[in-house]
């Protein structure tokens, strides 16, 4: 337990070292989670980045919050892997019959999440697809999944790598 503990902490670590959270939406990302409910043809897409206590998103589409609490997300899970995660049918699911996102709004029946994976190795959260009714994707759709994942990890990065940039050339003096 000890080790899956200092995993985390390196993992928190490493989310928090992007700097990311609680950001403005950007198009970029925006871009990904459109294309992700169009794909896939379900009517709620994320860009889900999960911290020490929540879920919050990056970007989202068909979801009228910014944020969940960690310990009743479907993304918790996702990241425990570095393959697509699926729930086709969350009421037949006993880790997910009585989840409160299953029982109320948004009333989630099929999840699939991929986690989005950082270069040191670290799942920082997911990109995700959630739909009303139960359901399977196609091979195509899980293809196309796992390419726009990659694509919102290079966002990732080039917005840390800006960041880094941006630090590095603060000059040390006032004007």
């Amino acid at each position: 337990m000890a080790e899956l503990d200092k995993k985390e902490q390196q993992r928190l670590q490493e989310l928090e070292a992007y700097a990311v959270l609680d950001t403005p939406p950007e198009a970029s990302f925006d871009r990904l989670t459109k294309l992700v409910a169009r794909i896939c043809q379900v009517p709620i897409a994320l860009v889900s980045l999960v911290d020490a206590d929540r879920q919050w998103f990056k970007s989202s589409v068909g979801l009228g919050v910014c944020e969940t609490d960690r310990d009743i997300s479907f993304c918790t899970n996702a990241i425990q892997s570095t393959e697509l995660f699926v729930v086709p049918d969350a009421h037949a699911d006993s880790r997910f019959a009585n989840n409160p996102l299953v029982t109320g709004e948004p009333h989630v029946r099929f999840y699939a999440g991929i986690p989005l994976i950082s270069p040191n190795g670290y799942a920082l959260g997911t990109l995700c697809a959630i739909d009303h009714v139960p359901r399977t994707l196609t091979k195509l759709q899980i293809e196309a999944l796992k390419t726009l994942a990659e694509q919102v990890m290079v966002q990732l990065e080039v917005r840390h790598q800006l960041g880094e940039a941006e630090t590095d050339i603060q000059p040390d003096y006032e004007v």
